[in-house]
Formats: C-alpha cells, structure tokens, sequence
C-alpha cells in the first residue's frame, strides 16, 4: 500500500518518462507541475538534507536508491547552501511524518514551497538498474494534468531538453558576491576560495582549522586571487565542487594555471579536481553513470588506507594511474611546465582517478568530498594536509 493510501491523501498523478521511452508511473511528491534533468541516483542511505541543497546537483533529477525517504523531516542548520538545486526527486516511499526532535517541517513541505517537482510509488530499485545498465540521461516528471498528456509528447519535451555535457553551470550557483568566513580562534592562514558551487561546511571545517576563507565568485581572475590577504597575498587557493562539464571551464582553468605558476599551495575538490587536471593538461570524461552517494571506497595509494567517501560527480580526470607519477602534458598556451604529477587516489569500484597530487608543486585535489556533509569522516585529514601545504610553504619562503 503506498503512503498515499495509508494516509488517505488525495495525490496527483505522476510519470517520469525518460528520454529511451521507459516509463514509471506513480503519484507527485512535492510541487505539482513538470520538470526535466539529468536522471542519476544516490546511494546514501542518510544526508537527504545535504544532498538537495548541494549545487553541484544542478539540473539534475536525484533518484534515491533508499527506499524510505524523509523520516527525519528537514531543519534550518543542515542546508549546504541558500537553496534546494536538484530538478526533480524521485523516492519509493515518503515517510509518513517526520520523526526527529531537529525537525521543523516535512521534506514534502520544503520541497513543494521550493518548488521542486517529484514523484513517489516508483520502483526506484528498477530505475536505478536501468541507469547502471543504460547511464545517465535525460528525464522529466510530469504530475497533475501533465500525467495524462500522451507519452510520445512527453519523451519528445524530455530530448529537447540541453544535455549535461557541454554545459557550463558553475556561474549559475556561485556567489554574486565575496564574502568572508572567519576564522575560529586564532588566524593561522588565508585562503582564497573559488565557489564553483560550494556547499557550507567546507568553508566551516577549514575556518575550524584557524583559516580565514575569502569566498570568491566564480568568475574570479587570479588578479583578484592575488589580492586576497593583502600585500603578500592568500597562504593558499581552493577550488570547490561544482555542477556542469569540466571542459567548459576555460576560464577557471586558466586562473588556475596562473596559481600553479606563482607557486601558490592549492586544493581542489571534486570540480576543482577535474579542473587541476585540465590545468595541468589531462582530459576528463563523463562517467556512464557518475558516483554519487556517501559510501563510496577510495584508496590512498600512498598509505594503501580504504576510506569510505562521499562522491556527487558524474565526470572524471582522464590520467594514467603510473604509481610512480608522469609529467604533467602541460598544454598551456605559454609552455608552462608543471613538472611530475600522479594520482594519488583511486575508486576501488571501478579504478576512477579519485585525486592527483603533484610532485613538483604545491597542488594536490581530491575528487570526493572531505567535508562529508552528510557522511563519512574518512577523508577529513585532507584538510590538515591543506594546513601542513601551506604551513612548508611559507616555511619555505621565510628561510628563502
């Protein structure tokens, strides 16, 4: 029986149609209406708060593998940004009410005042096998009248929506405006930030950690980089997550470059993995289906540790997995040389360049998310290792 009928709710129907002419039909969770997307599942069983509210789902459509959904209702803390970004949810079965002394309304209530269309009563185990088998692609909920409209009408709404590769998105989440997260305690360091789709606790834990972070857009050049912390610059630059296809990026990437060749230490995650390695001259690739989820295993294959990870990325860094590390193809239009570079990283579901770190300069990224916001904590070292980047560098510098 669905929730639906337990509760003796009156829902509209709904149909997810994707753009190969498959269908589920079931009944509309959230705002009533219609949407379209990029369809790709989430294995975390916990964090839908996180996962909603992360940018780097932009224009896509979050089908949750766990089938009970939204027990613990929503609050106003665990939000990663100002607003919920997914297209569209997909769940099996909505909770019936939230249960959870946090929690300060339904997430059917946060998602229809968002106005996010979804739908419910799907056999999302079927769906999620049909997009391991088939890969990501596009798809459109239509709930209300839309649900009866003819299906060929329907898959044909859903292809002429824009594809995820080649799209350019970061500027669509960033900040329109700089802004400063304080550091906690005493100040130890400066970091300049690019928010290619940054989700809250990152900027949190590193100011934790005795950072002042300088949030910048992302259409930030490296002569407004260079002028954070004054004179001498940030201690350290970050690129963040982010939505969209790498290959976009020209601009970011070049501002990046520009880091590279001061010498400035940086870190990136996830997007800002796959772009270090465009700056240092590596290609990148979508993923049939991406890794999403807050349980996915990466080794460190310097310590040959297994960490329990939280990925959202449906592109990847095309870079040879050489234990030993390569040069860098280094193809900037100035000849720049970045010296050696390695993966540092790698999915053990499926080999995967999880992180690179380079050997020749202060830069290393990761493509999962150490802020595990929610999940696991595995990865929160990276962090201190930031720290300790920052820490040789300016070392360095005053013995230079």
């Amino acid at each position: 029986m669905s929730v639906a009928a337990q509760l003796d709710l009156d829902r509209d129907d709904a149909v997810l149609v994707l753009e190969d002419g498959r269908v589920f039909r079931g009944e509309a969770y959230g705002a009533t209406g219609s949407t379209v997307g990029e369809a790709v599942f989430s294995t975390g069983m916990t964090g839908y708060q996180e996962t909603l509210t992360d940018p780097s789902y932009h224009r896509q459509v979050v089908v949750m593998t766990a089938p009970h959904v939204g027990n613990t209702g929503v609050n106003d803390e665990d939000p990663e940004s100002r607003r919920i970004w997914v297209a569209g949810y997909v769940v099996r079965d909505p909770a019936l009410r939230p249960s959870n002394w946090r929690s300060q309304q339904s997430l059917e209530d946060d998602l229809a005042a968002q106005g996010v269309v979804g739908i419910s009563g799907i056999d999302t185990r079927a769906l999620t096998r049909h997009l391991r088998e088939r890969g990501a692609m596009r798809v459109g909920i239509f709930s209300g009248d839309r649900a009866s409209e003819p299906v060929e009408s329907l898959v044909a709404e859903v292809v002429s929506s824009p594809l995820m590769q080649g799209a350019a998105l970061a500027a669509e989440v960033t900040t329109r405006e700089p802004y400063v997260v304080p550091a906690v305690g005493e100040k130890r360091f400066t970091v300049a930030a690019v928010d290619l789709g940054i989700k809250s606790m990152t900027p949190a834990l590193m100011a934790q950690h005795g950072i002042e972070v300088h949030v910048l857009p992302a259409t930030t050049t490296f002569e407004q980089v260079r002028r954070v912390g004054g004179e001498h610059g940030p201690d350290g630059v970050f690129f963040s997550n982010g939505p969209g296809d790498p290959a976009t990026a020209d601009a970011e990437v070049a501002v990046l470059r520009e880091v590279l060749a001061a010498r400035i230490p940086f870190f990136g995650i996830c997007f800002g993995n796959q772009l270090l390695g465009r700056a240092l001259g590596f290609g990148t690739y979508k993923l049939k289906y991406g890794h999403r989820g807050i349980n996915q295993p990466v080794m460190d294959r310097s310590t040959r540790k297994v960490e329990v990870t939280a990925h959202n990325h449906g592109f990847a860094v095309d870079a040879p997995l050489d234990p030993e590390g390569v040069q860098a193809p280094s193809d900037a239009a100035d000849g720049t040389a970045y010296g050696r570079v390695r993966v540092s990283h790698v999915c053990l579901n499926d080999d995967v360049v999880e992180g690179l770190e380079c050997l020749d300069l202060p830069a290393y990224s990761v493509q999962y998310h150490p802020e595990a916001a929610a999940g696991p904590h595995d990865a929160a070292y990276l962090f201190d290792r930031f720290i300790s980047l920052m820490q040789g560098h300016k070392e360095k510098g005053h013995r230079a």
